[in-house]
């Protein structure tokens, strides 16, 4: 990605776009720290006060349609106008058909260069976001690497710029980036956006890397097993590591995630995928991770009724012994043992809780005071 900058008549105030450019720069194959916070504009943004959504949830956004209009309806106003122009005005973070209906009343033409001056050259926040999407109504694959950038501030921009790449041609390479650098709220918004309409490329890179291990993961593991193919790749005779690595984290978090995304009661495919899955793993070298995915599947699978786990009773008792079998082999317990960091709270927890319940080999002196 190329992305020049050039600096904008707002003086010496450093832009959204040039922060996260800057960042990036610094790292350019990883999530900002932080999300990029703070951002350039935190200390204004935490001193004013927030405006008032309204109660009935269809207006959000008109106020800032109503600038818009104005705007666009005066021919020589410069983009510079609307710089400030939106700090007492709610605005949303999201795709609005209030901004949309505003963007596709003006010319187009003047739309992307409001958007795009915006984008480059606000530094503050709400300015950027109404910019975002003026380019989020729009289809113009030059501005690809601008939304690509400013998107790297994904918690705020995610997803706008998620929004805007999916409507481009070229958008399923732009969001796949974006994906390998981004984390929390924008991954969410990002990986999602991939699985409505997943590549060849994209799905292998979702079976293997979506969940990067934060809880928000939840939200959208239903939707790569769906998307990606989860069932065919797995029961397949000859898969890779990162395959099976990562399927372990998808249905520790389909096991636990409800109220957030997809679980495995609602998962047809459920036990195929946990019983090919257990049988991957037995012919994988030990590591901690993949030791305590499995303990967790494990765990939630016997803690409620067998539904829950997508399984019929004997579906998920036939799992359940495949799993322990291999948590309780000798070099997987000593593994765990020699590799599971006893000083965090992970730790003291997992011995506690899951360890005790299942009653797991490598811990069984930690759980019954058994001090041999």
């Amino acid at each position: 990605m190329s992305v020049t900058t050039e600096r904008g008549p707002l003086g010496s105030r450093t832009t959204l776009f040039e922060h996260a450019l800057r960042l990036h720069r610094h790292d350019p194959d990883s999530a900002l720290p932080r999300d990029g916070e703070p951002y350039p504009d935190d200390d204004v943004h935490r001193r004013r006060q927030p405006p008032c959504s309204p109660k009935d949830r269809r207006l959000r956004g008109t106020e800032v349609a109503v600038i818009l209009d104005a705007y666009f309806d005066t021919a020589d106003a410069p983009p510079s106008q609307l710089a400030d122009a939106f700090h007492d005005v709610d605005v949303p973070i999201h795709r609005n058909e209030h901004i949309a209906a505003a963007a596709l009343r003006a010319d187009r033409q003047r739309v992307r260069q409001t958007g795009r001056w915006l984008v480059r050259h606000s530094a503050d926040r709400c300015s950027a976001t109404v910019g975002l999407a003026l380019l989020a109504a729009d289809w113009a694959e030059e501005d690809i690497p601008l939304i690509q950038t400013i998107g790297l501030l994904s918690n705020q921009f995610g997803a706008l710029a998620a929004h805007a790449l999916r409507r481009r041609r070229g958008g399923d390479q732009a969001l796949l980036w974006l994906a390998q650098r981004v984390a929390g709220w924008g991954r969410v918004y990002v990986i999602e956006a991939l699985c409505q309409h997943p590549t060849l490329e994209s799905r292998r890179w979702l079976l293997r890397h979506a969940c990067d291990g934060d809880f928000l993961n939840g939200y959208f593991a239903g939707q790569v097993a769906t998307a990606a193919h989860l069932h065919e790749a797995i029961v397949a005779t000859e898969v890779d590591d990162d395959l099976v690595d990562h399927t372990g984290r998808l249905l520790r978090l389909m096991a636990d995630c409800g109220g957030m995304g997809m679980t495995l009661k609602q998962y047809p495919p459920a036990p195929d995928v946990l019983a090919a899955h257990a049988a991957h793993l037995g012919l994988r070298a030990p590591t901690a991770g993949r030791y305590v995915d499995a303990a967790m599947i494990v765990d939630h699978l016997t803690d409620k009724a067998p539904e829950h786990g997508g399984c019929t009773a004997a579906q998920r008792d036939r799992i359940v012994q495949h799993y322990l079998a291999v948590l309780n082999r000798q070099d997987w317990c000593d593994t765990v043992r020699a590799d599971l960091d006893a000083d965090t709270d992970f730790f003291a927890w997992f011995t506690s809780n899951v360890a005790a319940r299942l009653h797991l080999r490598a811990f069984t002196d930690l759980t019954s005071g058994d001090d041999r």
